[in-house]
């Protein structure tokens, strides 16, 4: 199962919205982490996830953002609106300031909304599965990649496993190359690293940042399949000619939306026709600029719905 993991802003938020009948055809779990003071953008998002009979995890004690001292309103919430709705998990973000005693407090409290574990520098796997004995057998443990080690994971092996692998390499746009490798955890989750699930961080990356400086250069990112590397996915970064000033945004999408639509429909093109390239190649056709947070949504509805194609 794919795991893509969301940071709550926005944008981010109106994409897991408007695809949620998608991520619940495609059996997809995407865990949220809320960043932002107010809630209203992430009940509506997990109202949608619940109609469409899909299911999210929405951490409940966030490292990043407004909710960063505390996560009492996400539990509020959850308890409030999605008691009796199972689809709907309590993520608990494992952090290395955290004791055994502090996790296991978390995991009681949120018991009702069937927690999972998302497991992010806390160091004492041992003695956690030691308090969670056989409950154990009934969790989901969700390991970021470069903040646990393969020896620390084999504590958890009698539980549902999933890792998380950053794919998206963080640069100024304009020293992106024109198309990099993006990841094989696709292909490689169960047979290299024996896990249940696999997830990323989709075209946005695990770099976390409040707010982006001034765009000098405007780039799309784009992931596709590369059937002649064994299916793994690289990424395409469509960047503007121009990078030296800040000046004129939408002049410099239309730039780089023009690499994008060559791409596309260069003969043999690896990148899938998604509903979000076509809705590119419509933005390409009316000359239009819809805004910075709306060609990241777009760029990410394409990665998920990349991932639906491809995956069984």
């Amino acid at each position: 199962m794919y795991h893509p993991y969301f940071r709550g802003k926005q944008y981010e938020l109106i994409t897991i919205r408007e695809n949620a009948a998608r991520l619940a055809k495609a059996n997809f779990l995407p865990i949220i982490e809320p960043v932002r003071e107010s809630l209203g953008g992430l009940e509506k998002a997990l109202r949608a996830v619940c109609e469409s009979g899909g299911k999210a995890i929405v951490i409940v004690n966030p490292h990043y953002g407004d909710h960063a001292s505390g996560g009492i309103s996400i539990s509020e919430l959850l308890s409030a609106s999605f008691r009796e709705h199972p689809g709907v998990s309590a993520g608990i973000l494992l952090k290395n300031t955290m004791s055994v005693k502090d996790v296991m407090d978390c995991f009681s409290l949120h018991k009702a909304h069937s927690p999972a574990f998302i497991h992010a520098g806390f160091t004492d796997g041992k003695d956690l599965a030691a308090a969670l004995g056989n409950k154990i057998t009934r969790t989901m443990n969700i390991f970021i990649d470069d903040e646990s080690s393969k020896l620390y994971r084999r504590h958890f092996k009698e539980s549902t496993r999933v890792l998380i692998k950053d794919g998206f390499e963080r640069r100024r746009n304009r020293d992106h190359p024109d198309v990099e490798f993006f990841s094989d955890l696709h292909i490689t989750y169960a047979d290299d690293y024996g896990m249940d699930g696999f997830g990323d961080f989709l075209t946005v990356g695990d770099d976390y940042s409040e707010s982006g400086g001034p765009a000098y250069a405007i780039a799309i990112h784009l992931t596709y399949i590369n059937a002649a590397a064994d299916n793994a996915m690289y990424i395409y970064h469509f960047k503007s000619k121009r990078v030296d000033t800040p000046a004129d945004p939408a002049g410099k999408f239309a730039e780089a939306l023009e690499k994008l639509v060559a791409a596309v429909k260069a003969p043999g093109s690896s990148i899938y026709r998604t509903e979000a390239v076509l809705e590119f190649l419509e933005l390409n056709r009316r000359g239009h600029f819809p805004g910075l947070g709306y060609v990241k949504k777009l760029s990410m509805q394409h990665h998920i719905e990349t991932m639906a194609k491809f995956l069984p």
